[in-house]
């Protein structure tokens, strides 16, 4: 069939005429799942917004499809339609074919879908606290889909939920399944969902993001869960993320997206070892990666994705691709290489370099700057927090670290360690309860309110979500020069103005910006005004609370290429909170790790990566997966075990004991102090690998 609307072959019918050797072969298993051509289509003030765009795909049993590409792109509204969650006719329209076990089943009536949706397909939600029922227990919303799909007796379906805990990996299932959500993990909540999900053995498992909001450990095991589950079931699963390095590690299949299409689609080697597609060229090479030589610069896509409304005519790519011409402003067929690999563009790339990001490789890390005078040095640092009805919670303690002058102190760890604590303490948010922190000559937790407000001048913060940061009702410019003109910096309204152009052409931002909201900008250029407003004060130490942990890869190395620029030219120092242990590597000098409240282990870039010594961060360093995973998806990875504790009842002795793979008696009894294995590398551990 021809689309008069796009001017080309739907995916569906150029599947059909490809020659036989690029397509599944005859003795090929069928797939599970098969949608073809399908639009979603969104109605906004009496006008259709096209958010799908003819999207095919198909996965088999014991087969992991990924379903990649940046935010917006999509691939959750796709996920939906494919549920058939999306049927309200008054606000949604769309039209394809989803095929399950060769059925059509958007043709079904809607009672008939119900009986099909949890029975046979399936789906795991992004955020679980926001799909589990917060007033039924665990055991209730397992044993529903039995109940109704099933028809099981309480009992049945209690015992199939106490299996399916343990199947998911979920100690003392029995007491679990009396709990309501709250009283669990994330990662915990999010196996419990994967349970619902298999609660009736389907055939098919659309996990959208499921890992997104996870720490890297916990995101290992949920992963390593599914992938062992898909290949002991035989199910089939749909995949749907945006981290690329998890699709090398785990993934059989890869379907590239972007403005609603499928630009790429193939093995996960052929994808990555050798794309054709211009945008997944630049989104591979945005990746920061671990298992590569460190650059000088990530390689960024430029611009932003379009949006919906206003999607580019010919290819939708066209406006940010490097090698673009006349010919991209029409819409590019679907081709095929010998293979089977698929892609949708006039120039195709032909020779990526797979193991090597552009940009000149850096010389080893520069030990010069690590071991500079610090411009911040913290000693003893500790905050307690006390609650109302008893009980203490000791959210950080002895914690010992420095900022080097014109450097970056990367400051990582799970969620719930303390590293936001420790960023809110040292800007005096709140109280330390023990320690000092000197900035120059200046104790920052014992300065009076005077002297702090000159410090925070000197001490500016970038926050992880500026959206939340940032007053809606004020424009950009407002919110720049407000601060400008309270600490005396500009004269009048008419320098601060001036002022506010300056910032916006030093963080890469139009001029015009400053006649915008934020609802009115995107996620990349709301944090560069987030940088913007800090730099305003003239700062010589920011501190940056996962300032790139929100957007997308190719948005994220805009930002961390402008962190660098910024550093070189204006001589700041950063504490840089992050997560994301390759993000890290990328801009930091010296590295800190931090566990339930303590830290384990700080040295320089290359000592703690090239000569970790602790075993946490050697498990941390283990569980990150990257894009040369794909050649080694044999070998097995080190995961950490179990989840984080409380800090309500941390373990004794060793903090780590309780998941640390060779903790002995003498862990549990002592706190380790820190031992220095050079005059910048120290770790607290007594099983510490010596040289």
């Amino acid at each position: 069939m021809y689309n008069e609307r796009s001017g080309m072959m739907e995916m569906g019918e150029v599947m059909e005429q490809m020659p036989a050797k690029t397509r599944a072969s005859d003795d090929a298993p069928a797939p599970l799942l098969s949608v073809r051509n399908l639009n979603v289509q969104f109605r906004a003030n009496d006008s259709l917004v096209h958010i799908v765009r003819d999207v095919s795909f198909e996965v088999r049993a014991g087969e992991i499809l990924a379903l990649v590409g940046e935010s917006g792109c999509g691939k959750s509204v796709s996920s939906l339609a494919v549920m058939r969650l999306l049927s309200d006719p008054k606000t949604t329209r769309f039209t394809g074919e989803a095929r399950l076990l060769g059925r059509d089943y958007f043709a079904l009536p809607e009672e008939d879908m119900r009986r099909l949706r949890g029975r046979d397909i399936a789906m795991i939600f992004q955020e679980p606290m926001t799909s589990l029922n917060p007033l039924l227990t665990i055991g209730r919303q397992i044993a529903e889909p039995m109940f109704e799909h099933l028809r099981l007796t309480a009992s049945q379906a209690q015992a199939r939920a106490i299996d399916l805990l343990t199947k998911v990996g979920i100690t003392d299932p029995e007491r679990r399944l009396t709990q309501y959500p709250h009283e669990l993990s994330g990662g915990m909540r999010q196996r419990v969902m994967i349970a619902i999900a298999l609660a009736c053995n389907p055939k098919v498992i659309i996990a959208d993001e499921p890992t997104t909001a996870l720490d890297v450990t916990i995101q290992a095991q949920i992963l390593d869960l599914l992938q062992s589950l898909v290949r002991e079931m035989n199910v089939g699963l749909v995949l749907i993320t945006h981290n690329l390095a998890l699709v090398a590690r785990y993934a059989d299949r890869v379907s590239v997206m972007y403005a609603g299409k499928i630009v790429e689609s193939g093995t996960t080697r052929q994808v990555l070892e050798t794309p054709r597609h211009r945008y997944t060229e630049g989104l591979l090479a945005a990746v920061p990666r671990l298992d590569v030589p460190r650059r000088a610069r990530l390689q960024s896509i430029p611009g932003q994705p379009p949006s919906p409304r206003n999607f580019p005519q010919g290819c939708a790519f066209h406006p940010r691709c490097p090698v673009a011409t006349e010919a991209c402003q029409s819409q590019p067929a679907l081709s095929a290489t010998d293979s089977g690999q698929r892609y949708a563009c006039f120039h195709p790339a032909v020779a990526w370099q797979a193991t090597a990001p552009a940009g000149p490789a850096l010389a080893p890390a520069d030990d010069r700057v690590a071991s500079s005078l610090p411009v911040l040095q913290v000693r003893g640092l500790a905050k307690d927090f006390h609650l109302k009805r008893g009980g203490t919670v000791r959210a950080i303690q002895g914690i010992d670290l420095y900022v080097p002058e014109g450097g970056t102190l990367g400051l990582v760890g799970e969620s719930g360690c303390g590293k936001t604590t420790v960023a809110r303490t040292l800007l005096r948010l709140q109280d330390a309860s023990a320690g000092t922190a000197t900035f120059r000559d200046s104790n920052i937790l014992s300065a009076s309110k005077s002297e702090l407000l000159k410090l925070r001048q000197k001490i500016q913060v970038v926050y992880q979500d500026p959206f939340t940061s940032l007053n809606p009702r004020h424009r950009i410019g407002q919110t720049l020069a407000e601060p400008l003109l309270v600490h005396g910096l500009c004269a009048d309204k008419r320098a601060a103005c001036a002022r506010v152009d300056e910032l916006l052409d030093l963080v890469g931002l139009p001029r015009d910006i400053a006649e915008r909201y934020p609802h009115q900008m995107s996620g990349g250029q709301r944090q560069r005004v987030g940088i913007a407003r800090a730099l305003g004060m003239k700062p010589e130490l920011i501190i940056c609370d996962e300032p790139v942990s929100a957007l997308d890869v190719s948005i994220q190395a805009q930002i961390m290429n402008l962190f660098a620029d910024l550093q070189k030219k204006l001589g700041l120092s950063y504490l840089f909170i992050a997560h994301d242990l390759a993000v890290v590597r990328h801009i930091s000098d010296v590295v800190a790790v931090m566990y339930l409240g303590r830290v384990m282990e700080i040295g320089t870039r290359a000592e703690l990566f090239e000569r970790p010594r602790h075993p946490y961060t050697r498990a941390l360093l283990a569980a990150v997966p990257s894009l040369g995973d794909e050649n080694r998806k044999s070998q097995a990875h080190a995961v950490v075990k179990g989840d984080l504790p409380s800090p309500l009842n941390p373990p004794a002795g060793c903090v780590f004991h309780t998941r640390c793979p060779i903790a002995t008696e003498a862990c549990r009894s002592a706190i380790p102090p820190a031992v220095a294995f050079s005059q910048t590398h120290r770790v607290a551990c007594i099983k510490a690998e010596r040289p």
